[in-house]
């Protein structure tokens, strides 16, 4: 293994919450996320040699991860491997959760995936407690833009939770 592939490998190891929590907003099912995390990795990969340190590794992922989910999404196919490449020999596994909070996610994450792949990107940059200008920065978009494009997301989100109680009563 070379220097370049255990430096990828280490950093991807310490930021592979990220890479499993944008897997789960935007896959229902296991074996989708699964694809989804491993496709996501596979990108990472790719674009790596590219990565120039001008900003920090995990902003740099959280770009790549999200266009990656949104790209995957909106083509409801699985993708494989491209490439000699095979990170699942290397120990990235995904993060086990522990049950509890499993089950008290599951309603959040089901009302996660009615809102659209943008949408969700915002409520993950929420819940990943970003700023409004790490926010801009990030999708290239003005800060003005970014609240009122949260608050949109956020509302729809609290409107599919409120129905849902709703509809349990």
């Amino acid at each position: 293994m070379t220097s370049l592939e255990q430096e990828f490998i280490h950093k991807i190891e310490k930021h592979k919450g990220i890479i499993f929590k944008i897997s789960k907003m935007y896959m229902s099912e296991k074996d989708d996320r699964d694809d989804l995390f491993q496709e996501i990795t596979c990108q990472l990969w790719k674009a790596y040699p590219n990565f120039r340190g001008e900003s920090e590794f995990s902003t740099w992922l959280y770009r790549i991860a999200l266009n990656t989910a949104i790209i995957f999404l909106k083509n409801q196919k699985r993708r494989s491997f491209i490439g000699n490449e095979d990170f699942s020999s290397h120990a990235i596994a995904q993060e086990d959760y522990d049950d509890d909070k499993e089950e008290r996610m599951a309603e959040m994450y089901k009302a996660i995936h009615q809102l659209n792949p943008i949408d969700k990107a915002f409520i993950f940059y929420y819940l990943e407690d970003f700023s409004g200008k790490q926010i801009a920065e990030q999708i290239g978009i003005s800060e003005g833009n970014v609240r009122v494009k949260m608050n949109r997301a956020k509302n729809k989100l609290k409107d599919i939770l409120n129905q849902h109680i709703i509809n349990q009563h």
